[in-house]
C-alpha cells in the first residue's frame, strides 16, 4: 500500500513539473473577405516590435510594415495613400489593438505599456478591441490579408523576449 502511494505521489510530481504554462494568445481575424495571407511570424525571432510604418488613405488602412528589432518586415498592402512611421522607446510594448473594419480595415490604435496612444486611420466601421489572453504578454507578430488595401488582421501576443541581441 505504501509503495502504490509512493508511486502515485512521485508520477503527480513529475506530470506537473513537465506543466507549462501557457503565454501565447490570438485575436482575430478582424477585417473583411478576400487578399493574399501574410504572416509575420518568423520576424518576431529578430527582436520585438519596435516601430510601425502604417499607409493610409482616406477611407482605410492601404498597407503595413513592422520593424522587429532592427529588421524591418515585407511591406504588405498597396501603394496610395501617406505613409506613417512611429518608433517605439527602448523597451516600450504594445500591449493593446483597437480598430474599426467594413470590408477593409479602416483603423489601427496601438496602445502601449508607457501610455502611449499611436492612431492610424478613419474612424468608421465595426469596432474591435484586442488584448492579450494572459498577463504580462505583449504584441509580438501580425497576420492578415492584404491585397490592394488590409482586408483582414491577426495579432499574435506572448511574452516580451528576454534577451535580444539585434535590439
Amino acid at each position: 500500500m505504501l509503495t502504490v502511494a509512493l508511486l502515485a505521489l512521485l508520477c503527480a510530481s513529475v506530470s506537473a513539473t513537465s506543466i507549462q504554462i501557457r503565454s501565447s494568445s490570438y485575436n482575430g481575424e478582424y477585417g473583411g473577405g478576400g487578399g493574399q495571407r501574410f504572416s509575420h511570424s518568423g520576424n518576431q525571432m529578430d527582436g520585438p516590435i519596435t516601430a510601425l510604418r502604417i499607409r493610409v488613405n482616406r477611407y482605410y488602412i492601404v498597407g503595413l510594415q513592422v520593424r522587429y528589432g532592427k529588421v524591418w518586415s515585407d511591406y504588405v498592402g498597396g501603394s496610395q495613400g501617406d505613409l506613417e512611421e512611429i518608433f517605439l522607446h527602448p523597451g516600450e510594448s504594445v500591449i493593446q489593438v483597437s480598430g474599426k473594419y467594413k470590408y477593409y480595415l479602416r483603423k489601427l490604435v496601438f496602445i502601449t505599456d508607457k501610455g502611449r496612444y499611436l492612431p492610424f486611420g478613419k474612424d468608421t466601421g465595426t469596432s474591435f478591441n484586442a488584448v492579450p489572453l494572459y498577463p504580462n504578454t505583449v504584441l509580438r507578430f501580425i497576420s492578415g490579408r492584404s491585397g490592394s488595401l488590409i482586408n483582414a488582421i491577426g495579432l499574435h501576443w506572448d511574452v516580451y523576449p528576454s534577451e535580444c541581441s539585434s535590439c
